[in-house]
Order: structure tokens, then sequence, then C-alpha cells
């Protein structure tokens, strides 16, 4: 009978598992919101939203980014589970107040507005610079606040339209009441206005952020319950 050979043993190499190095290389840079599931809210409850752009866009309190985003503003205006009430544009980033029927609403509403926003920066960059940009636009998921209070409402409102003031955009222009780069020019709650049913005039030949009238009852009188807005105030921390 024929001897076998004893059989051999393998060693089987491991390829998953932890292990230093193993996996996706971590993404550079400022760190992006994180990806967790939208808080759910109420109707009821408006949004105080950030966006933040890339270097590459450069400031966006220009004239062709501004009407770039006015414009892609309008691809929101006549929805119905989303609006759109305050905007402040500042050099990197974009405040927003939204109203929506909803996390699912803001999130639908929200890619709208990212899509259109980007399509059109891109464009008006390109036009500007005479080479044509197909790059990111806005490198990480915005932040959504939900302002369930009139103290949290009444100071998310201060410090989106008077922004500009915590940033500097003001000096050199101490007669001017109103961010042109934001909807305060839309806004009739300022203090300044008092009584009165007329808004601020708008500058000769500017075109108004096409932002909606608010419907929640903390956008439309609820936020006075915790004190007036001056157009000169210095927006805290919120």
């Amino acid at each position: 009978m024929a001897r076998r050979d004893p059989q051999q043993s393998f060693v089987f190499r491991k390829h998953g598992g932890p292990r230093p190095g193993a996996g996706r290389p971590r993404k550079q840079g400022r760190a992006s919101e994180r990806h967790e599931a939208r808080e759910e809210f109420a109707a009821r409850y408006p949004v105080h939203v950030t966006l933040r752009t890339v270097k590459a866009l450069g400031n966006l309190r220009q004239a062709h980014a501004y009407h770039a985003l006015r414009w892609a503003m309008y691809c929101v205006i006549g929805r119905h589970d989303f609006r759109i009430i305050h905007v402040s544009i500042q050099h990197d980033h974009v405040h927003l107040i939204v109203e929506a029927g909803g996390a699912v609403a803001l999130a639908k509403g929200m890619q709208a507005f990212l899509i259109s926003a980007a399509q059109r920066l891109n464009r008006a960059l390109g036009a500007r610079t005479g080479e044509k940009r197909r790059g990111t636009v806005f490198p990480d998921r915005y932040h959504a606040r939900v302002l369930r209070s009139p103290t949290q409402t009444r100071n998310a409102l201060a410090y989106v339209l008077n922004n500009w003031r915590k940033h500097r955009e003001d000096r050199g222009h101490a007669t001017r009441k109103i961010d042109l780069y934001s909807s305060g020019i839309n806004f009739g709650g300022w203090r300044e206005l008092g009584d009165s049913p007329v808004l601020y005039k708008p500058p000769k030949g500017f075109s108004r952020l096409s932002t909606s009238l608010p419907q929640t009852w903390l956008l439309q009188a609820g936020w006075e319950k915790a004190g007036d807005i001056s157009a000169f105030a210095m927006p805290g921390s919120i």
C-alpha cells in the first residue's frame, strides 16, 4: 500500500478586518457636517440654515454671485412646502431662514436650491473669468438649526440680517442701515421703521432678493415677544 504524504497545513491570509492603514483614506481639510439624520420638526417651526462655499469661488459679496443666488431662489419660490424667508450673503458662506413642512420637505427644498445655486455660481464665475467651471460649490452638508421659540427666532433674525456687521463688512458704510447683500430691505420689523407700513427704499437699480412672505407665527409676529431688532445692532453668537 502506497504511503501517503502528510497533509500540508495552509496559512490563509486575511485581507479584511481592522489593521493600521486599512480602509478608505480620511478626508483632509475641514471636517464636513456629519451625515446624521435630520432633526424632525413641525411645520410651525422656522429653520436657520448655514451654507459654506469653496475658496475657488472667491468673495460672494460681488454682483455676479449676488445675482446668481438671487436667480437660484426662483426655483423654490413656488413651492408650498418650502420657503426662503430671509437671506444673508457673506464672503464665503450664506445664511438662510426658511420654513418647511418638515425634515423631508427641508431636504428636498434645499436640494433644489443648492443644485440651482451651484450651477448658477459656476456659470457666473466662468463668465467673469473666461474659464468654464464645473467644480464643487458647497463642500459640506448644510447646517440646520430649528427655531422653536420667540427668543430663538428673534435672535436668528438679528444674527442673519445684521451678519455683515459681525464680519465688519459695514466698515466704510456708516450711514447705510441695511446690508444690500441680504434680504434686510424686505424686512418690516426694524426698530427704526417704527409703525411705518413702508419698507426702506432700495437704491436705484437695486434688485431685491426673491424671498417669500412668512407663514409661521414665529416669523410673522411671535419673534417680537422677545424684543425688537435695530438695524445698527451688532449680532451676538447664537
